[in-house]
């Protein structure tokens, strides 16, 4: 049975729509300026030249509500739809129907949906080819594990000088930096642009430091400190291991890329994007989820614990007994760095919008004390 609406469909239309439609499509898109739908099936791409009875726009709305009422039993496509299937139980068929509406947002939708599989993702980017569409694929690992996770990152790796928000710089970094997404060679040449643009470091804070393509040696204390926190670090005490991964040479490569990241930030966005990652980057079970909001109360605590008064955790008292004098500068600035978090910064950009060398005066009261913590450790 066909559907009819307001605006009839051509008889051709209506036919060969009808037919791709029992073929089961794995996915549609519409090329509004040439008036030509495409689909996704088994036996590959197939091309529908519409022939409108009446102007583009209502002719695309009658075309796409026979989609909706043939995929989804009603006309009223995405997103009206969706709500109707949430009552009736029938989320999970969401994702698949989506793609066969013709419409651009239900395939972004698709996109920043928590449930994507390879293939969804496959028929999605075949759909809606985009930058936003290839970073959001990205997030799944199903998609970093398989094929088109390659392809999605050449993708993106091409069109990044053209980037002009720099917290998709960050992010495009951040992605693409994922498993073996890039190669050693590419990874070089990526960090080497970093020179020039500081968004760059800021997505490598988010990668594994081990992919950091700096040449660092370990500190000069890694190995004594490591020798005399041992038995701890056979217990896993979090405050050992996080002191001597600092001074290793991976946590070395870790500490200069944020150091470079605190040099002439560019907005307030990567900046948070950097505070995000630091503050991921530890394990150190401190209070404060998202971070201290003031950077001296963190600066206090430090020195409070090292004095090793009543509210120490023991795992800590336990480090600092095991460390010579001479070595708890090395462990307060650790403590100070894993204190450090996204609401860090609301004291400083609470109320404002700056931006380039005003942001980094503002800044300055705080990254002078993160630096010098940064120095100690790799002194």
């Amino acid at each position: 049975m066909f559907y009819e609406s307001a605006v009839p469909l051509s008889n051709e239309d209506n036919l060969r729509l009808n037919v791709l439609l029992a073929q089961k499509p794995h996915v549609i898109r519409i090329n509004e300026s040439n008036m030509t739908l495409y689909a996704l099936t088994a036996k590959g791409e197939v091309a529908i030249k519409l022939n409108p009875t009446a102007r583009d726009e209502a002719y695309l709305r009658a075309v796409r509500e026979l989609l909706s009422m043939k995929v989804t039993g009603s006309p009223g496509g995405y997103p009206i739809f969706i709500k109707r299937w949430t009552r009736m139980g029938h989320t999970h068929n969401t994702l698949e129907h989506m793609l066969l509406l013709g419409e651009p947002e239900a395939v972004t939708a698709v996109a920043y949906s928590n449930d994507l599989t390879h293939e969804i993702a496959r028929r999605v980017w075949w759909a809606n080819p985009n930058t936003d569409i290839a970073r959001q694929l990205l997030r799944h690992e199903s998609v970093v594990q398989g094929d088109l996770g390659k392809e999605l990152t050449e993708f993106l790796m091409e069109f990044l000088p053209f980037e002009e928000r720099q917290l998709d710089i960050v992010n495009t970094i951040r992605l693409c930096l994922q498993g073996d997404l890039m190669t050693e060679k590419e990874r070089l040449n990526l960090w080497k642009r970093a020179k020039r643009k500081n968004p760059y470091y800021v997505g490598f804070m988010h990668a594994d430091p081990a992919l950091i393509p700096e040449k660092k040696k370990p500190s000069a204390h890694a190995e004594i400190v490591q020798s005399q926190l041992a038995s701890l670090l056979d217990k896993q005490n979090i405050y050992a291991e996080t002191l001597v991964y600092l001074l290793s040479e991976t946590g070395q490569k870790w500490l200069t890329t944020l150091k470079y990241s605190l040099h002439k930030p560019v907005d307030q966005d990567v900046i948070i994007s950097l505070f995000i990652a630091i503050d991921q980057h530890f394990s150190i079970p401190f209070e404060k989820a998202r971070g201290v909001r003031h950077l001296e109360d963190g600066i206090e605590l430090a020195k409070k614990y090292c004095d090793m008064q009543s509210d120490c955790p023991d795992d800590l008292k336990a480090v600092i007994q095991a460390l010579d004098d001479k070595y708890i500068n090395l462990l307060e600035a650790v403590l100070v760095l894993s204190q450090l978090g996204e609401d860090t910064l609301i004291p400083i950009f609470s109320g404002n919008d700056s931006v380039g060398a005003v942001m980094r005066k503002r800044l300055s009261p705080l990254t002078t004390p993160i630096l010098e913590r940064i120095d100690i450790l790799m002194s």
